[in-house]
């Protein structure tokens, strides 16, 4: 990698229980890239994300960020070196309206984006902000989602499958919003199955197949390798 890496995995190992979940993850993400895990439903994606954060206790292995090692972090000290995690199901509160949820998080580090800021990238938010959270679309309950996570000084996100479920229009415009996130100089760590979506957003593609990262491709060699990304993802 020309870049320096931010973010160096090597030999991660995560349980749920008696259940080995991932069995040797390495890969490496530098600074300003956005990065996707491709593979199938069960391929162990997300305990990648959520052992990154901390939230899968039972890991062995390297986790570095920014230099420091975290495997054994709490994810509350890990929150705070400036890592977000944004999961597939939203956690949008269900009592609280789109203002609310926008404002509930902690700061942890300086340059967060203002309410103002978010509102410019999310105008639909300003525009549902006395509405309750989980009333929004699925689109836009993704897209408080993310700004929610915006507003805490994150710089390094943590996105699980962000288009899931969503039309295409909705897709095309939560990609504009992650590229204009890179341009900002965020590292962006992406879960998806859609490799089409992902190779319009990101520098580089892992593949992940039963724990293991299978494979890597650049984002610019995604069409010469359609066809093996299709057999990997079934689709």
């Amino acid at each position: 990698m020309t870049r320096e890496s931010l973010l160096v995995l090597r030999d991660l190992q995560t349980w749920y229980g008696e259940s080995h979940i991932l069995h040797g993850v390495s890969l490496d993400v530098a600074e300003g890239e956005v990065v996707t895990l491709l593979g199938r439903n069960g391929a162990g994606k997300t305990t990648t994300l959520k052992s990154i954060m901390g939230l899968a206790r039972h890991r062995r292995g390297s986790v570095a960020f920014g230099g420091q090692e975290t495997v054994h972090l709490s994810p509350n000290r890990i929150a705070r070196m400036g890592i977000a995690f944004c999961p597939e199901e939203r956690g949008i509160f269900s009592s609280l309206n789109v203002r609310e949820n926008l404002t509930l998080p902690p700061v942890i580090r300086d340059g967060g984006m203002s309410l103002d800021e978010v509102y410019d990238l999310f105008p639909i938010l300003l525009e549902r902000g006395g509405s309750v959270g989980t009333k929004l679309s699925g689109g836009e309950q993704q897209m408080l989602a993310i700004a929610r996570i915006l507003r805490t000084g994150a710089k390094f996100l943590l996105l699980d499958e962000p288009t899931e479920g969503l039309a295409p229009v909705i897709v095309e415009q939560i990609g504009r919003i992650i590229n204009v996130l890179k341009e900002r100089g965020y590292t962006i760590l992406l879960v998806e199955q859609n490799f089409r979506f992902a190779s319009t957003v990101a520098d580089r593609h892992y593949v992940v197949e039963h724990g293991r990262i299978v494979d890597e491709v650049s984002g610019n060699a995604v069409s010469s390798n359609r066809e093996k990304l299709e057999a990997y993802l079934g689709v």
